[in-house]
């Protein structure tokens, strides 16, 4: 099954509810418009009414469904209740002067309504930078326990092929704890995808096949994710094609449970990582959709600035699946 078609099914009748700051940027609009048609989420969009209503005239489209909220005519008492307790989140960081300033900003708005449970996850990015989309989930939805930072994995779909790679978007120089972390996020949102996760943690060495620094890291964040989760298959330190062909898996890492069999693939840094799933999307023809952020205690999404409209559809689908795992 397609892996939307799949996720799709999942979430219908859920009643996941995603909030979309960037509530008068058509693409936005367009994609709201057509999940609350096709049933899959209840979209909350952030915006003045008539200039949300004006796009989707524009656009021609219905937004029957469609819960258009504007932040500046938000009644008070809900509007206090928010302050207060964003000031709260923030342990005396801010004071009311500024959090109301903060509250100012759709995205701080948008990561409040998710934080006090008014909206299940949010979806943003298509006319912010990554910044303003993370910030302010980081300092009010913050990890989940246990874990330390969020990291970026991308989902790899071609056909019935299906893998997670990460992390390719956030963590540039990782360490041996925040690699482990990431190994085991990535386990958790393969299960989201229905990947039955065999985790590779990916090197130029295979099982002590070189030397180096770098091949210490992979081997010591093995261990730690090994001892963090025992019940996954994690294995390591191993080159991509030990990792991923059999016959070279029997070969290179003998009695290996993920060796020749890995479908997620956890690379040493975000350089290859980045370098990989490119190389995967553009030579292997392989859908890249992401990136998908980890680690979060509410699922929050950051678009591409060059999104489109079915980009938007599709990350506020996986968004609404996170959300049921939250």
């Amino acid at each position: 099954m397609d892996l939307f078609t799949s996720l799709a099914k999942k979430i219908t009748g859920k009643d996941q509810t995603i909030v979309f700051p960037e509530g008068t940027e058509p693409r936005i609009v367009g994609a709201a418009a057509r999940l609350a048609k096709d049933g899959l989420v209840k979209p909350i969009v952030l915006g003045p009414a008539a200039k949300v209503d004006s796009v989707a005239k524009d656009l021609n489209v219905d937004l029957t469904g469609v819960q258009v909220l504007d932040p500046a005519t938000y009644p008070a008492a809900d509007k206090q209740a928010m302050l207060d307790a964003l000031v709260e989140r923030r342990k005396g960081k801010n004071t009311p002067e500024q959090a109301a300033k903060m509250l100012e900003d759709e995205n701080y708005f948008g990561t409040m309504l998710v934080y006090l449970g008014k909206a299940d996850g949010m979806v943003s990015g298509a006319v912010h930078p990554t910044g303003d989309t993370v910030r302010p989930a980081l300092q009010i939805i913050k990890t989940k326990p246990g874990s330390h930072r969020i990291s970026g994995a991308f989902i790899m779909q071609k056909g019935d092929e299906r893998y997670v790679f990460a992390d390719c978007a956030i963590n540039i120089d990782p360490d041996a704890d925040t690699l482990a972390e990431i190994a085991t996020q990535s386990a958790h949102t393969a299960k989201v995808f229905d990947i039955d996760p065999k985790i590779a943690m990916l090197s130029f060495s295979t099982k002590g096949s070189a030397k180096g620094d770098m091949v210490t890291k992979v081997q010591e964040a093995t261990a730690k994710a090994q001892a963090a989760e025992p019940d996954l298959a994690i294995d390591g330190e191993m080159q991509f094609d030990a990792a991923f062909v059999e016959k070279v898996g029997l070969q290179k890492a003998p009695g290996s449970k993920v060796a020749g069999h890995a479908n997620v693939f956890v690379f040493p840094e975000l350089q290859s990582g980045n370098i990989g799933y490119k190389i995967a999307q553009r030579f292997g023809n392989f859908e890249a959709v992401g990136p998908i952020l980890q680690g979060l205690n509410k699922p929050v999404s950051d678009l591409s600035r060059g999104a489109s409209e079915e980009d938007v559809y599709k990350v506020a689908i996986i968004t609404a699946a996170q959300g049921l795992e939250a």
